[in-house]
């Protein structure tokens, strides 16, 4: 079974099951998700089943819709997917996936150190971590327990790490700027991370290392 996790500034605000054939999306009551915000149009986009696939549509709304920071007309979902619209992020989940955790934002003097951490995925991929290289939370390492972790600044400069069954990946979420990786500024959509790749993002370094 799909599902559509709604959050606002990294809090969860309502999980909407797919179950039908188009599900609506919009500021209007009477649409199947309703997000009252002006940001959202009255109609802003809806989502259509084909057998086990779930596509995204934008009608033709004022600010668009958005799927891992790139704007589009219509779009297949894959797991793990961000729709943004506003300021709203739907993550979209499918059945095979642990329960959705809450991605972390990470921000220089106010990163994690302990405390409770989400169970790690049944996955053969070995624990990592990010270590910060530079600024007040330099020296800090922070364990990347979650399928997805998000870092950097809202609104400046935002990337997530990835899970996978193959490894890592890191990919740009959110900012003009993309981040670099050993000095390189990241090209595509998503690259792999190996051990010990040095990561800049919103003025904040931090290294990738995995155990």
């Amino acid at each position: 079974m799909s599902k559509l996790v709604v959050s606002l500034d990294g809090v969860v605000i309502k999980e909407v099951q797919i179950t039908k054939d188009k599900t609506t999306l919009g500021r209007r009551p009477y649409n199947d998700i309703v997000i009252d915000n002006l940001a959202v149009s009255g109609e802003h986009a809806v989502l259509q089943m084909a057998g086990s696939d779930v596509y995204i549509e934008d009608l033709n709304s004022t600010n668009g819709t958005y799927i891992n920071g790139k704007a589009i007309k219509k779009q297949l979902l894959n797991a793990n997917d961000t729709v943004e619209i506003g300021k709203y992020k739907i993550k979209y989940l499918t059945g095979d996936l642990p329960d959705y955790e809450k991605t972390t934002v990470l921000r220089p003097g106010t990163m994690p150190t302990g405390g409770a951490m989400a169970a790690e995925p049944p996955t053969a991929v070995p624990p990592a971590s990010i270590r910060v290289l530079n600024g007040t939370a330099a020296g800090r390492e922070v364990p990347l327990t979650k399928v997805v972790t998000t870092i950097g600044k809202p609104g400046v400069q935002v990337a997530s790490i990835t899970k996978r069954p193959g490894g890592y990946v890191f990919a740009h979420v959110e900012g003009a700027h993309r981040p670099t990786i050993n000095g390189a500024q990241i090209a595509a959509d998503s690259v792999p991370l190996g051990n010990g790749d040095v990561i800049e993002l919103a003025g904040t370094q931090m290294q990738f290392v995995m155990a």
